[in-house]
C-alpha cells in the first residue's frame, strides 16, 4: 500500500481532513459525525473510495490499511492484475512472436507509450482527476459543466473564472487536483 497516496474527505461542501488512508481512516472512526454523509476521495484519481468503518479503530485499520509487511524470500509480489484483453488474431500472432512473451511485450509498449509524451499524460490524468471530483461533487454547482469543458480544453482562466463563487474548499480542492491539466506540476 502506498502510504504517498493521500485521500481527502469531504462533508458536503466542507473538507474535513486530507491526509494517508490512515491518517483519514482514523479521523473518519474516531472524529467525524457517525449521522452524516461523508465522500471521501482519492487524490491521485479523483476518485471516490468507500471505506468499511465498521468495528473498532484497530480492526478498521487492520483491515483497510494493513501496515506494509516485509517480503520474505522468494519472488516479491508485483501487483499483478488478470484482467482479459480481446485482440484480433494479427494481433495475437505478433505478441507471440515478441521475445519474453505476450505479457511482457504489453508491459512494454504500455511503458513506451507513457513516455512518449510525459506532459502530455500528465495534463490528461490531471484534467481526469479534477473531473472525475467534479462529477461526484459538481453536480449543482454553477458552472460545473462549463469548468469540465474548461478543463479538457486546457482554459485556466476560464476554468478560474466559472469554479470562483464555489464554497471555498470545493474550490481549492479542484483547483489542486487540476493544476497538472494547465502545465504546472500535478500532486502525486
Amino acid at each position: 500500500m502506498d502510504e504517498a497516496t493521500t485521500f481527502t474527505a469531504f462533508q458536503g461542501a466542507q473538507r474535513l481532513i486530507t491526509g494517508t488512508r490512515r491518517e483519514v481512516l482514523t479521523f473518519l472512526k474516531t472524529r467525524a459525525s457517525s449521522g452524516a454523509s461523508v465522500l471521501v476521495f482519492e487524490d491521485a484519481t479523483g476518485r471516490t473510495v468507500d471505506f468499511n468503518l465498521r468495528g473498532e479503530l484497530q480492526e478498521v485499520l487492520d483491515r483497510e490499511a494493513p501496515e506494509p509487511t516485509r517480503p520474505g524470500p522468494g519472488r516479491p509480489k508485483l501487483g499483478v492484475v488478470a484482467r482479459e484483453v480481446t485482440l484480433l488474431p494479427r494481433h495475437w500472432d505478433w505478441l507471440e512472436s515478441q521475445p519474453n512473451g505476450v505479457s511482457a511485450a504489453l508491459r512494454r509498449l504500455i511503458d513506451e507509450a507513457r513516455k512518449a509524451n510525459p506532459a502530455a499524460e500528465r495534463r490528461r490524468l490531471a484534467s481526469q482527476r479534477a473531473d472525475r471530483f467534479l462529477m461526484v461533487v459538481g453536480g449543482d454547482l454553477p458552472g460545473a459543466e462549463d469548468a469540465s469543458r474548461a478543463l479538457y480544453a486546457g482554459d485556466e482562466a476560464t476554468f478560474d473564472a466559472l469554479v470562483q463563487a464555489w464554497p471555498a474548499d470545493l474550490r481549492e480542492h479542484v483547483r489542486y487536483l487540476a493544476a497538472g491539466a494547465f502545465g504546472e506540476e500535478t500532486p502525486a
